[in-house]
């Protein structure tokens, strides 16, 4: 998507907060968090809807305010759906709520720190207060990858909290999408005496990351989060045998109980309440998060949940421009 700069542009105040439920983080990630929030051009905030933007992995909320090359940010994406006529106004908040695991699945977590405290808690009042928009009946919740758990999790847990929801290609379907991974985990470990601390110490001294080390360093972020020891390094925990991969039923049943497929079972009727819940994933996923994403919708239609599901000819990667599609339904919905 080309960028039009015929589109009057809003604002983006770039703003800092201080944590009080972040200040003893396990990690020890900083407490004082950016904030940016986007406001349309011609308003000061109030009495519009809120929208909340969690970004995936190994970004922060204000990345997404940051210049793109050849394309939109999500300010800009947002100027051109409110010209348009196609989006009612909305501020859009990018709370930070990156890690030194290198990311969020946005819940709270012995390991990671108290992420849904600090989102629910803190980081929305505070926007809320400051530009006198969202409340009750009036936010939403979106994200990709990640963040698509994280708006899709929160959606379970807090429908009262969130009347609305879009999951952009969210964590969802745990065996297909994590279990893979872990031979990669410990054929890397390998190298490091099987040592966890010892391979992220040696990442952390690196100069330059490379792509497969990522990955490795999100699984470890997904055990810190999903079953944490507080006794290990960095809370990391593995949920398979070291030396066969085998999975380790009592630490499995513990990332399972995280799966969105495992949790809607118990809390459809929550979901019924809410005024919107859009899923959409691509069609080649490259991290099978599609069949997780047909499972979940299988699901809501049995239990009676109102929801839309899409699915489009993409697959993971460099795909925001999904949100020309979430973004009006949900100002819509809220407004």
């Amino acid at each position: 998507m080309r960028r039009d700069p015929n589109p009057p542009a809003g604002t983006v105040h770039r703003l800092t907060f201080e944590s009080r439920v972040l200040r003893h983080n396990p990690l020890g990630d900083n407490p004082l968090r950016d904030i940016h929030v986007y406001v349309p051009h011609g308003h000061d905030g109030k009495g519009l809807p809120l929208l909340v933007d969690l970004v995936g992995f190994t970004a922060g909320g204000p990345a997404h305010t940051n210049w793109r090359n050849f394309t939109e940010n999500i300010p800009e994406q947002a100027d051109r759906l409110i010209a348009s006529g196609e989006m009612p106004p909305a501020l859009i908040a990018f709370p930070d709520c990156f890690t030194r695991l290198g990311g969020n699945q946005y819940i709270n977590s012995a390991g990671m720190g108290l992420w849904d405290d600090f989102l629910r808690h803190e980081a929305v009042p505070f926007v809320e207060q400051r530009f006198s928009c969202g409340g009750a009946g009036k936010r939403g919740v979106f994200g990709k990858s990640s963040g698509g758990y994280g708006a899709m999790i929160h959606a379970l847990l807090h429908p009262d909290f969130w009347p609305a929801a879009a999951c952009h290609s969210g964590d969802m379907g745990f065996p297909l999408m994590y279990l893979p991974e872990f031979p990669d985990v410990l054929r890397a470990i390998a190298k490091h005496d099987n040592s966890i601390q010892n391979w992220l110490e040696n990442f952390y001294a690196k100069r330059k990351v490379k792509d497969d080390e990522v990955h490795i360093l999100m699984m470890f972020a997904q055990c810190a989060t999903f079953d944490p020891d507080p006794q290990s390094f960095m809370g990391v925990r593995l949920p398979v045998d070291i030396e066969t991969c085998e999975f380790i039923p009592e630490r499995w049943n513990k990332w399972m109980a995280w799966d969105p497929l495992t949790l809607v079972e118990s809390r459809a009727e929550g979901l019924k309440q809410m005024k919107l819940l859009f899923i959409d994933c691509g069609d080649i996923d490259q991290y099978n998060l599609v069949y997780g994403a047909r499972r979940m919708r299988r699901v809501l239609q049995r239990l009676g949940v109102a929801h839309i599901y899409e699915e489009f000819p993409d697959n993971h990667s460099s795909i925001d421009y999904r949100m020309d599609r979430s973004l009006p339904l949900l100002a819509k919905t809220l407004t």
